[in-house]
């Protein structure tokens, strides 16, 4: 039985701060119940990279803590099957990635490091850096 999103990352073990993350923001329950979504998922990794503080900042506000997140969401279901060529994809932020196909898939400037975590509200695919949407 497949699980969704939230408990799919949960059992991964990689992505405590992204859970923390989505829990205080108040998305747990749409990525668990909604969906069909494309969830770019940083590793705990990815965000231990960023500036020192930043996680604690985005943690004790809120609105921009949901801006952050929700531009690592797509709607609908994208697989790696599906990524050919260089596209653009909306996100539920309202920003617009930019995934690059060269070798590698990236997407901004991070690289999908794993492809295709299936779940059953969507599909996660790792990435090695945190998105952060322009201002």
């Amino acid at each position: 039985m497949q699980h969704n999103i939230v408990e799919t990352a949960r059992e991964a073990g990689t992505f405590q701060t992204l859970l923390t993350a989505v829990d205080a923001a108040g998305l747990g329950e749409t990525l668990a119940d909604g969906g069909p979504f494309t969830v770019f998922a940083p590793t705990d990794e990815a965000f231990a990279a960023l500036p020192p503080g930043t996680v604690q900042g985005l943690l004790a506000d809120p609105p921009a803590l949901v801006r952050v997140l929700t531009y690592h969401v797509v709607p609908g279901r994208i697989t790696s099957a599906e990524i050919t060529h260089d596209s653009e994809q909306k996100t539920v932020e309202g920003g617009v990635l930019t995934i690059a196909v060269n070798g590698s898939v990236t997407v901004n400037d991070a690289t999908v490091i794993q492809a295709d975590v299936e779940a059953e509200n969507g599909v996660i695919h790792v990435i090695d850096r945190v998105l952060i949407p322009a201002a």
